[in-house]
């Protein structure tokens, strides 16, 4: 698939994306626990393919601040509505590509990208582009369904992309872990979250530099 194909894929899914994740998200509410623990007291926090809002809420109720953003415009449309529903006053929304971000480098003190990577048809690429605008000492999280872990998951896989699921990698929770470290970010917690797919919950810090403290 193509990038215009897959977002065409998410604008026509937007409005009904909620009642699919009936299916797959059993994970999402320990997901979301570990994310806001994460990003807890943090001034700036920049959220990736936020979607329709299912972790934005807990990430919002405890950083200061939160840029969410999708790449899909019907996304991005649902997302605002929501936000203003839940009276989420420290959330701005808007479209952004996870390829191009327009922020400057070491802007946010965390980047949230939940269940993103596996989409994208270069996650190195993707990885690269989230922790530019990382500041040094800021933590990553990049929890991500692993179409690859076990039978079951496989299987499943196989016939949402028989819908035209715009699914990239089969990740294992180890090759996802792996990718990870291979983006130049050591892995400060990870947790396999169960489900039908399992979500590979993962933090990542960049190393420090010469000049700064082990």
């Amino acid at each position: 698939m193509t990038a215009e194909s897959d977002r065409g894929y998410w604008n026509r899914h937007a409005q009904n994306y909620g009642r699919s994740m009936r299916l797959l998200g059993r994970p999402i509410p320990r997901l979301c626990e570990l994310a806001s623990e994460a990003v807890a007291g943090h001034d700036r926090v920049l959220e990736i393919a936020a979607g329709t809002g299912l972790v934005t809420d807990a990430l919002a109720r405890r950083a200061r601040r939160v840029i969410a953003t999708d790449y899909a415009p019907a996304m991005v449309s649902v997302l605002s509505e929501r936000c203003k529903a839940l009276g989420l006053s420290n959330v701005e929304v808007e479209q952004a590509d996870l390829f191009a971000l327009r922020f400057e480098t070491g802007t946010f003190d965390s980047v949230v990208a939940a269940n993103v990577l596996h989409l994208v048809p270069d996650p190195s690429a993707a990885l690269t582009e989230l922790r530019r605008v990382l500041r040094p000492g800021g933590t990553l999280v990049v929890p991500t369904f692993c179409h690859g872990e076990g039978l079951v998951a496989a299987g499943l896989s196989r016939m949402l992309g028989l819908t035209g699921f715009p699914i990239h990698t089969r990740f294992t929770a180890r090759a996802f872990r792996a990718a990870v470290v291979e983006a130049g970010l050591l892995i400060r917690r990870s947790e396999t979250l169960a489900g039908p797919i399992p979500i590979e919950y993962v933090e990542g810090v960049p190393p420090p530099s010469r000049a700064e403290p082990s």
